[in-house]
């Protein structure tokens, strides 16, 4: 059984394939939309994903699990328009929403991702 780590540094790696399946580190926003609203933000984190996603030989269409954390309640509706918008039809995956406090104030939603690595 190997573990694959994607862009290690001392605290963590952006990825971690093991079994086949991919763990992705938490997502925000980009630099160019930090400062959004969370239409922006959403659309922003989800575009990371994809890439990284896309870098470890994964898709939308091969998530297994979402846990998306927003910063405040309100944002809920217009985060899942984005999201609901994203995710592939009929493949979306297990999915957890909570509030919770985020490593910098301008940010407004983080995401973290497991997927299958596709064959």
């Amino acid at each position: 059984m190997s573990i694959q780590r994607h862009d290690t540094k001392a605290r963590m790696s952006r990825a971690v394939i093991h079994n086949g399946v991919a763990y992705l580190c938490g997502q925000v926003a980009g630099p160019e939309a930090r400062h959004g609203d969370i239409t922006v933000q959403t659309e922003s984190m989800l575009a990371r994903v994809e890439a990284l996603l896309d870098e470890i030989g994964s898709d939308r269409e091969h998530l297994l699990s979402a846990t998306l954390y927003l910063k405040d309640g309100s944002d809920f509706a217009a985060m899942n328009a984005v999201w609901d918008a994203w995710v592939p039809e009929g493949h979306a995956p297990a999915r957890t929403c909570v509030c919770a406090p985020m490593p910098a104030d301008e940010l407004r939603v983080e995401i973290t991702v497991t997927a299958l690595v596709k064959d």
